[in-house]
């Protein structure tokens, strides 16, 4: 079984959350190179027959350019926040035509004390979250299923970070699922401990994760009529 961290991940990450500087970062550039960005790229290739078994239409890529990775550089050009670096690494595995059309992702996140697994949509625009909200309403038992299983939701956390003051107008008070039409965000998470993180255990763990997150994803594609 493969081990794909290190502590030496975690370490390069705790110090770049400590010393979020250009200069810094080139210091250490070969420790991101082998510790994280390798790893997380061996990790997304290892795991791409996994995702085409879930569903022919979504990509683990590792490509450095335009793969599933996303730059550990931050866009500071509009950000009151100017340090240089994000302090973890992230990758999303995307849908084949997400650069034509909004659509659901899985993710992986890689974070001293703060890792974790989740999919859905996050930040999607409005008329997006209304297409969702709509099929929740015209599909509540469906969503009972993937969003609210018990088994599933001893795992996994619906997000709740950004969410409307009230639920939105134009559905009955009495919905069922009334206040799950106040996210903004749409999507499921479960924390990866650093011990997961930097067991032979991880791949196994984030395969049947992906298992289990698969039915939301594909729920959340046929919202927005996207393949699965």
């Amino acid at each position: 079984m493969t081990i794909y961290f290190a502590n030496a991940s975690l370490k390069f990450l705790r110090g770049l959350a400590r010393h979020n500087e250009r200069e810094w970062f080139l210091a250490h550039k070969a420790d991101y190179e082998d510790h994280v960005r390798a790893p997380f790229q061996q990790l997304l290739t290892d795991l791409q027959p996994a995702v085409a078994a879930i569903s022919p239409h979504y990509r683990s890529d590792p490509k450095t350019v335009g793969g599933s990775m996303f730059r550990i550089q931050r866009d500071t050009r509009f950000a009151s926040d100017k340090t240089p670096y994000k302090p973890w690494q992230g990758a999303r595995i995307f849908h084949e035509r997400r650069k034509q059309v909004a659509a659901p992702s899985f993710y992986l996140h890689l974070q001293p004390g703060a890792s974790f697994i989740g999919a859905g949509l996050w930040h999607p625009e409005t008329h997006t979250q209304r297409r969702v909200r709509q099929f929740i309403f015209d599909n509540p038992g469906a969503w009972a299923r993937v969003a609210h299983d018990k088994k599933l939701r001893r795992r996994f956390d619906l997000a709740s970070s950004d969410m409307l003051v009230r639920p939105p107008p134009g559905f009955p008070a009495d919905f069922a699922y009334l206040d799950d039409l106040r996210h903004r965000n749409f999507a499921l998470m479960a924390g990866l401990s650093d011990e997961e993180i930097t067991s032979a255990r991880l791949f196994n763990r984030i395969e049947k994760n992906l298992l289990q997150l698969a039915p939301f994803v594909d729920y959340l594609c046929a919202a927005l009529d996207l393949e699965f």
